[in-house]
């Protein structure tokens, strides 16, 4: 009897693109990428955070290098994709939130984080999955959205109407880039503790909240979000487009 074979893990001899890589979520992931054996890129905004990043990984004996760029200005990030591409792996990382009441909400902050979280995101998406089509690499695209794609949350009105569109043009991404052999997928974290996060931690009331709604009574750990990429990435998950992983501890099962 021929077993079936697991499908592999390994991201051997294959190129990925992180963004908001320098701290936080997008490092993390650049490094599973990176462990499993692709060439990462890492770019985020911050020259010194993203270059010690990079060289931090170099170090490890990983195959990494940095890129300077602001996500939100199409032509740099678009010269950036020519420049170090074409990519097998798209980690659409770099987001933004400015938590705050309905009332509170101005223009100036619907436009940073709705630029950010939607528009800086399509256009990259796009960027790197023209780059794609135009190898003929059928690749993996990982927008990383949020459980509040799929729920509301107190101060986020903003914040989850913009992942909540994240959601959605994952999936239509997934319809159009499909017949090309691309997927696309979200990720979609729970509250993970972080250096950004780390005040809101701090507070025992807000966290005793943040993890009463999460059913393993735990906030996330940035190696939580390490497998997931890797999963997305690689061949095990071959047959996954237009999906969201969600990895909220049992938030969005209430």
């Amino acid at each position: 009897m021929e077993l079936p074979r697991t499908p592999s893990f390994r991201l051997d001899g294959r190129r990925a693109l992180v963004t908001g890589a320098g701290r936080g979520l997008g490092l993390a992931m650049a490094t599973a990428l990176a462990e499993a054996g692709a060439h990462v890129v890492l770019a985020a905004r911050t020259e010194a955070q993203v270059e010690d990043a990079a060289a931090a990984l170099r170090e490890a004996g990983f195959s990494a290098e940095a890129a300077v760029v602001d996500v939100t200005d199409r032509p740099a990030f678009e010269a950036l994709v020519a420049r170090t591409g074409p990519f097998h792996v798209f980690v659409n990382n770099a987001g933004t939130n400015r938590p705050q009441s309905l009332f509170e909400i101005t223009e100036t902050d619907y436009d940073a984080i709705a630029g950010l979280n939607i528009k800086a995101a399509l256009f990259c998406a796009q960027a790197v999955a023209k780059g794609m089509v135009d190898a003929g690499i059928a690749g993996s695209i990982i927008n990383v959205s949020s459980q509040m794609g799929h729920v509301g949350g107190l101060k986020r009105s903003v914040y989850c109407a913009t992942k909540f569109a994240v959601e959605g043009f994952t999936k239509s991404m997934a319809l159009e880039l499909g017949p090309h052999g691309i997927r696309v997928n979200s990720i979609c974290p729970t509250f993970v503790l972080t250096e950004l996060t780390r005040v809101t931690f701090d507070d025992p009331e807000m966290r005793a909240v943040i993890e009463d709604k999460i059913a393993l009574g735990r906030v996330g750990q940035l190696e939580d979000l390490m497998g997931a990429a890797v999963f997305l990435a690689s061949d095990a998950s071959a047959l996954m487009t237009g999906s969201a992983l969600m990895l909220d501890g049992g938030w969005t099962a209430a």
